[in-house]
């Protein structure tokens, strides 16, 4: 089924799309447009999959080549689906040499995912960082946008459990 199909299937798609499309025209017309309005992409549809790299393609008159390489060049896009919380463990040398480490394995046996994955609930994405910029609260945990320091795997349940 081609996208159109699919648009006029289900209505969240085309909202979606719609929004997309009324963003692009704000933008299209400046130089170096790209990286915002993936970004805004994203932010719209929670990720980026092919549907949108082939509309922005053709509606900024990119190759489709062009963008998939800053879409997987930058870590902060995202090609598949990403829970309702983004989970990221520093591992940076301050947060590994105060524990991290024994954080990050934490997170993962709660979570029951690995870093890049999702949890099947939807709730919870987790990501592996090398620095938050927060080394003197090593070892951090950054949930969204609240960054929490001084973690301890003891801690780890109950900080998850207040986002569940």
């Amino acid at each position: 089924m081609n996208l159109e199909d699919r648009l006029n299937e289900n209505p969240e798609l085309k909202r979606q799309f719609g929004e997309l499309d009324a963003f692009i025209n704000e933008r299209a017309s400046q130089q170096g447009s790209l990286i915002n309005v993936m970004h805004r992409a994203q932010e719209i549809f929670g990720y980026l999959p092919d549907d949108v790299l082939d509309y922005v393609s053709i509606r900024l008159h990119v190759p489709r080549s062009t963008i998939y390489g800053v879409v997987t060049f930058y870590h902060f896009f995202s090609r598949v689906p990403k829970g309702r919380h983004t989970v990221s463990v520093c591992l940076g040398t301050a947060c590994y040499v105060r524990g991290g480490n024994s954080v990050y394995d934490k997170v993962i046996k709660t979570l029951g995912i690995k870093a890049g994955e999702t949890s099947r609930d939807g709730r919870f994405s987790l990501d592996l960082v090398r620095c938050v910029g927060a080394c003197g609260l090593a070892p951090v945990i950054v949930i969204d946008r609240d960054t929490y320091g001084r973690m301890t795997a003891d801690r780890v349940s109950t900080l998850l459990n207040k986002y569940a």
